[in-house]
């Protein structure tokens, strides 16, 4: 066993600071494989439908794709120069460098939810922009997940070199017909020097759906990330507070979230590190209940003089049973 492993076990049954605690055990955590298929076009109607509802169009260009359903990797690819699309296990074999990334930025026993994606074997995508190299479309991701009662794991990890540019949509998704289930994701974020990242990402879970994602980012010297997020349907319980950290000079941070909650609950914000002179950050949020709860937190942590930050949250409660 590893170092890593051994780490993850430790923290097997780790409560998470914040949130309602899952029993993990209690969702399958088998899935059937789906193997490969050549085209999105190629994927069941049920599931093409989930993926435009979370944002994700199947036709139209873009800089590449990555689509997994459950627990496999069915597509994934490049359509640009200088952009890697890869699922998480390939890349590790492939790239030796990837495990001074991997695992950095989020520790491997932050939770139970992460040492349970720790612990098992890896799904997710790993996605590198090469030095210089600008998107001009987005790339398409899209985390589905179909099985009735079943766990997903997700590790992802994305670079963006020295001087490029990236822009990723994620969506994240089941369909209409669909039971419980347990979503834990990882995602860690490195934004080189002069690089700039826009990560938008919408979740369209069903009711029934628990969801635990872990994020992390690392911004050096004038680079930027801007990260929006998207919640419009009710979900069962959602929890997550990723950390950006501004190591670099003039690195900037900005967090953009909207959120609607029918029902469910909703514990959601994001934590920004000003550890450089000069780095700036902002945390922007509008949220709507009719009937969910929702907790909606956000935190700036100064480390040195000359920077600058601002929170904002704008919420309305409809009815008298939104919290």
């Amino acid at each position: 066993m590893s170092r890593l492993e051994e780490k993850a076990k430790k923290a097997l049954d780790k409560k998470a600071a914040l949130g309602t605690d899952i029993d993990i055990e209690s969702y399958d955590s088998e899935s059937e494989d789906f193997g490969e298929i050549e085209a999105l076009e190629m994927l069941p109607e049920d599931i093409q439908t989930a993926a435009v509802n979370a944002g994700v169009s199947l036709s139209g260009e873009s800089a590449g794709d990555y689509f997994q359903v459950d627990q496999s990797a069915v597509h994934r690819g490049s359509s640009m120069e200088g952009i890697e699309v890869m699922d998480i296990g390939a890349a590790l074999k492939e790239h030796s460098y990837l495990e001074d990334y991997f695992w950095k930025l989020v520790p491997i026993d932050t939770d139970k939810y992460t040492a349970d994606v720790g612990m098992h074997p890896q799904a997710g995508y790993f996605i590198r922009a090469k030095p210089g190299t600008k998107t001009i479309f987005p790339l398409k991701t899209c985390l589905f997940m179909g099985g009735k009662n079943k766990r997903q794991r997700v590790h992802n990890v994305v670079i963006a070199e020295e001087g490029s540019d990236l822009h990723i949509i994620t969506g994240c998704t089941t369909p209409s017909h669909a039971g419980k289930g347990l979503h834990l994701g990882v995602s860690e974020v490195y934004v080189k020097k002069n690089a700039h990242v826009t990560f938008t990402m919408v979740h369209n879970w069903g009711e029934e759906v628990e969801v635990r994602p872990r994020g992390a980012s690392r911004i050096d010297a004038g680079g930027s990330i801007s990260e929006n997020y998207i919640t419009l349907t009710p979900v069962k319980s959602l929890q997550a507070f990723p950390t950006a950290t501004l190591v670099g000079e003039g690195a900037v941070a900005s967090f953009n979230t909207i959120m609607y909650a029918r029902r469910g609950n909703i514990d959601i914000g994001n934590q920004t590190v000003l550890a450089a002179p000069h780095t700036s950050a902002e945390s922007i949020s509008r949220v709507v209940s009719t009937g969910g709860e929702i907790i909606n937190r956000g935190r700036m942590v100064g480390k040195v003089p000359d920077i600058r930050a601002h929170v904002e949250c704008v919420g309305l409660i409809l009815t008298e049973k939104g919290r």
